[in-house]
């Protein structure tokens, strides 16, 4: 059982930036492919982003939404435990709960189902 818990979401203005983290528990957190998605009021869940395991020493496989290609960047630690979500330029249409995921399968672009979630934590873009 992996338990994920979100942080860093708030209110901002469109064009600024936010960094949202999630902190998993377990000790094989480097063996999950980890995902962030969002669900804006009165729409579906939708995935963000995602990264897999290591490739080589630092390298890991991610794949993006195309509406989010080039202003956001996930990444992750394995030391501690913590996936991110740099989220820049950010737009009133990114207003939306993002929540984090896991999974224990490998990275699959076009594939979204996830074994774990979390809680979610709201990003609010004003214009």
């Amino acid at each position: 059982q992996v338990q994920l818990v979100e942080s860093g979401g708030g209110l901002v203005q469109a064009g600024g930036s936010l960094r949202l983290s999630c902190a998993a528990s377990g000790r094989t957190f480097s063996s999950y492919t980890m995902g962030w998605f969002r669900q804006a009021p009165g729409k579906e869940r939708e995935f963000v982003a995602a990264i897999g395991w290591i490739i080589g020493i630092t390298s890991y496989a991610d794949s993006y939404d195309d509406s989010v290609k080039g202003r956001f960047t996930i990444s992750r630690d394995n030391a501690k435990n913590t996936v991110y979500l740099q989220m820049n330029s950010l737009k009133p249409e990114d207003t939306a709960v993002y929540y984090c995921a896991a999974r224990t399968r490998k990275l699959v672009v076009g594939e979204y189902e996830y074994d774990y979630w979390g809680q979610g934590t709201q990003v609010t873009v004003s214009s």
